[in-house]
């Protein structure tokens, strides 16, 4: 019989932090790393200075909140919108803006979507996300989830942007095992790697043909005693 694999909580928790810290690296062309010590806690917060959260359902439920410092927020909008062209003079001055805070959205919610692709690709489920949720806050908000969770559990993570400020990412989801009966072809999911692998094939055979096509010229140059 062949041997069976068990893909955790945990091992989901680190398919998580990988989309975090790809994201947000690509998109601020900066460092973004994460501890390798995970804090198991009993309930997920909202947390000063800046909250985001988004829910998701389908193979399994779940809550995921990133709580990021002022420094961190203002750190990672400044490299961000530099990096899309906007010149300093125009960047906002205050974490508390809307422009701060429709970033680190747009930003969540391409994390999530960038989770939810390898999650279909690595364990062939489907689960959706909502659009995430983004709130200015100066207390601790509890926050629980719409959903009935087996045995749920909770996650913590923390997260340094290249200037060393910290932000959290913290996961509640159900307690649940994914065994894997027997070997299967994943699915490419991310479209970077499509548009790769797609280029690649394309110049190879493109080099094919033009290696083809001299030969041909050549063979009727020796006939013609060229």
């Amino acid at each position: 019989m062949a041997k069976t694999k068990t893909i955790t909580t945990d091992d989901v928790l680190l398919m998580l932090c990988g989309s975090v810290k790809k994201v947000l690296s690509v998109a601020t062309q900066t460092q973004i790393n994460y501890s390798p010590m995970v804090q198991k806690i009993t309930r997920t917060c909202l947390r000063p200075d800046i909250g985001c959260f988004v829910l998701f359902d389908g193979g399994f439920s779940g809550l995921v909140i990133m709580n990021f410092s002022a420094p961190s927020a203002m750190e990672l909008y400044r490299a961000y919108m530099t990096t899309m062209g906007m010149p300093e003079s125009e960047l906002a001055a205050q974490y508390t803006s809307d422009e701060v805070g429709n970033m680190l959205g747009e930003l969540m919610n391409q994390i999530v979507g960038d989770f939810t692709r390898n999650v279909g690709s690595e364990l062939l489920i489907t689960i959706n996300q909502n659009q995430p949720k983004m709130l200015t806050i100066n207390k601790e908000v509890i926050v629980s989830i719409d959903a009935n969770l087996d045995r749920a559990q909770a996650r913590r993570v923390s997260f340094t942007t290249a200037n060393r400020n910290v932000f959290y990412m913290e996961l509640a989801m159900d307690r649940t095992e994914f065994i894997q009966l027997h070997e299967f072809e994943r699915e490419e999911t991310d479209p970077d790697r499509i548009v790769e692998e797609i280029k690649q094939q394309q110049g190879g055979e493109t080099l094919t043909v033009t290696d083809d096509q001299a030969l041909v010229d050549q063979s009727l140059l020796d006939q013609l005693g060229l």
